[in-house]
């Protein structure tokens, strides 16, 4: 298996389908195929050979799509970068990764900005925007026209597909590593559970440099669909491309679902095309599920559940569990069942597999799993054993193989669909000049699912309020990972050994959500 066969067999049976819109720009899967093609071409004269990292800091636009296609075209491992990274941590992710040549368009500008002297050297920064290439960067729509078509060096199955960095909980950023075969499967396991048919429009409003963004597009290629981009999320934007491209499939969080339905020209805007939305990445709550089959009565829902290291997708909830009968019998709660290339256990703290109904800890199994952490073996060797995946999150399984999310073992807060570890929020507020402790947890929040929340202890004396939290926080770490409410106490409650208690902390917030997925 190998992700450009996608693209190879899309050309081939639809060469003059509508294969991307962006804008007003439009191309067929011909177009495209050729300038896959042509960017290898020119990658490949870059220096980019089979194995390399090549960075790809990009918003949702065909030429980022291009741009994934042509890394896996020239053999190369493709690194997708979070736009939303701190000057300081895409200095790391750089470094960490070795990534020698980068691909960047006009929203990327600004970090790449504010992270010059943090840019590990030699870096080839090539520009994919629309304007004119800034100081500094190559031209990326002049290298592909001077550059040969290269042949595609058809790297495959095992063989390192994608790096994702993800949070980590020692505060530093880990790289995971996702093989062309598991995501192929993951992608094939993923159309099947959903439903999805093939040739449609499909709107891509994900983040495409997240994992569940990409496993949209892989899914769409797999379809050979018309990849509709929505550059910057919005909801009337998407709204006005739903009536106007009659689209057919796309995917949210729960975050830019309820932006949908709040929108003050949802009521008013023809849906009508609209047949299967799918959703995940972070907690959705029984309110907005029901608003959102009441409002959008026409269209199946389909919940997928999985993480980074599951490349994106291990476990689906289908539409029959989001139906009137679905729900009467509370299937609506679980995150849903295995997919057809993925399989889920439940055990004990001493790893022993656990009966239906039993709370344990969820591991998972299947192609899709990571083939580990990027030079990190023994932080590969702890989430690994005999091909399971130590997730983190603890749940259980009834009797039909519905699996519940129950909480989370790791401290870990999905807040809009953005993956934020504790330990990384707590090191930048306890540089605070005045705070002695600091816990940080997640904590219920209708518009993001969970929002980041630090509890603080003051050293005595110390003057120090919510906004100077926040403000110390921000040029340090992601603003999606500075705390939205800080909380101040005298003391924290430990343990007979002094050990910390979060769950105390966190406890109050999450008493009556009985829905918690992530």
């Amino acid at each position: 298996m190998q992700l450009t066969q996608s693209l190879h067999k899309a050309r081939r049976e639809h060469p003059d389908r509508t294969a991307t819109i962006c804008g007003a720009r439009r191309q067929t899967y011909a177009e495209l195929f050729a300038r896959v093609q042509r960017l290898a071409g020119a990658l490949r004269r870059l220096g980019v050979q089979p194995g390399d990292r090549l960075g790809v800091l990009c918003g949702n636009t065909d030429r980022c799509l291009e741009a994934f296609y042509a890394a896996w075209w020239a053999g190369a491992i493709l690194h997708p970068i979070n736009l939303r990274l701190s000057p300081e941590e895409l200095g790391f992710v750089l470094e960490d990764s070795d990534t020698r040549v980068l691909l960047a368009d006009d929203a990327a500008l600004p970090l790449m900005a504010a992270a010059r002297a943090r840019i590990p050297q030699p870096l080839t920064a090539v520009y994919l925007g629309e304007e004119r290439a800034p100081a500094g960067f190559l031209d990326g729509h002049a290298l592909p026209q001077a550059a040969s078509a290269l042949p595609d060096a058809r790297a495959g199955g095992e063989q390192p597909a994608v790096l994702f960095y993800t949070g980590g909980t020692t505060g530093r950023a880990k790289g995971v590593v996702l093989t062309h075969a598991g995501l192929y499967a993951s992608t094939l396991a993923s159309v099947c559970v959903a439903g999805r048919a093939p040739g449609v429009v499909c709107l891509h409003a994900l983040p495409m440099f997240h994992v569940g963004g990409m496993a949209v597009v892989l899914q769409a290629m797999a379809c050979a669909d018309t990849q509709l981009m929505l550059p910057v999320f919005h909801p009337d934007a998407f709204l006005d491309l739903i009536a106007h491209e009659r689209v057919v499939e796309a995917a949210l969080v729960p975050t830019m679902l309820r932006r949908v339905l709040d929108a003050p020209a949802f009521g008013a805007s023809d849906l009508s095309s609209l047949q299967r939305l799918f959703y995940g990445a972070s907690p959705i709550d029984g309110t907005l599920l029901a608003q959102t089959v009441e409002r959008m009565p026409g269209v199946e829902l389909t919940q997928f559940y999985g993480m980074t290291e599951t490349s994106g997708i291990a476990v689906a909830l289908p539409h029959r569990c989001h139906t009137a009968q679905g729900r009467a019998q509370g299937f609506h709660l679980a995150a849903g069942l295995a997919t057809p290339c993925c399989e889920v256990r439940i055990v004990d703290a001493d790893g022993d597999e656990l009966p239906t109904g039993r709370i344990g800890e969820i591991e998972l199994r299947g192609p899709g799993v990571m083939q580990g952490y990027w030079r990190q073996p023994e932080l590969t060797a702890q989430a690994l054993h005999d091909g399971w995946m130590r997730t983190g999150d603890a749940g259980r399984l009834d009797a039909h193989g519905l699996l519940y999310i129950v909480d989370r073992l790791k401290d870990m807060i999905v807040t809009g669909g953005e993956n934020v570890y504790s330990v990384e929020v707590e090191a930048a507020v306890l540089s605070l000049p005045g705070v002695a402790q600091c816990a940080v947890f997640g904590v219920p929040d209708a518009q993001w699912g969970e929002r980041v929340h630090a509890v603080l202890v003051l050293q005595a004396g110390a003057q120090v309020d919510e906004a100077a939290v926040i403000a110390h926080c921000r040029p340090r770490i992601a603003g999606y990972k500075c705390p939205r409410s800080v909380e101040f106490r005298s003391e924290m409650p430990v343990s007979g050994a002094g050990k910390l208690l979060k769950y105390r902390l966190r406890a109050p917030y999450w008493e009556g959500q009985a829905r918690r997925v992530g």
